[in-house]
């Protein structure tokens, strides 16, 4: 495996998290949007992420083995909607029932969580992976 792949395999999981954290605070932002461009409340979304092989030629099993990650979807959650009543709200209905995101804050505080944290990991992967080839680079100009 090359430094190269090892920036690549880095890098396709911060852009992957990077979506995730949009996701989530999309999400947040919109916990009590009761229209939407698509009418109705908003409904949250998620990112599908999968792993695919690293595009090129591999010789070793080992190799063939390295995957990068990639947001394959944005999948809409298809939970129904909170139902609230609030016959105040300009948004109720003749029941005065207003329907609000399926969005719970403590689902997406854990998401923000565990993408920060599988940021940092990342981060701290690219940070070994420089710091390898810059050993590399010393140990070739003191020959």
């Amino acid at each position: 495996m090359s430094f190269f792949t090892g920036l690549g395999i880095s890098g396709s999981g911060l852009a992957s998290e990077r979506l995730r954290v949009d996701l989530a605070s999309s999400n947040l932002a919109n916990a009590n949007s009761t229209r939407s461009i698509d009418g109705g409340p908003y409904r949250r979304r998620d990112p599908i992420i999968r792993s695919v092989p690293i595009s090129g030629h591999f010789s070793s099993e080992l190799d063939r083995a390295v995957r990068v990650v990639q947001v394959a979807n944005v999948r809409v959650d298809p939970r129904p909607p909170r139902e609230v009543f609030n016959p105040a709200h300009p948004d109720a209905d003749e029941r005065g029932i207003v329907q609000l995101p399926n969005v719970s804050t403590v689902e997406e505080l854990v998401n923000l969580r565990n993408a920060q944290r599988s940021y940092e990991a990342n981060i701290a992967a690219l940070g070994i992976s420089r710091e390898m080839a810059q050993r590399a680079l010393r140990i070739g100009r003191a020959g």
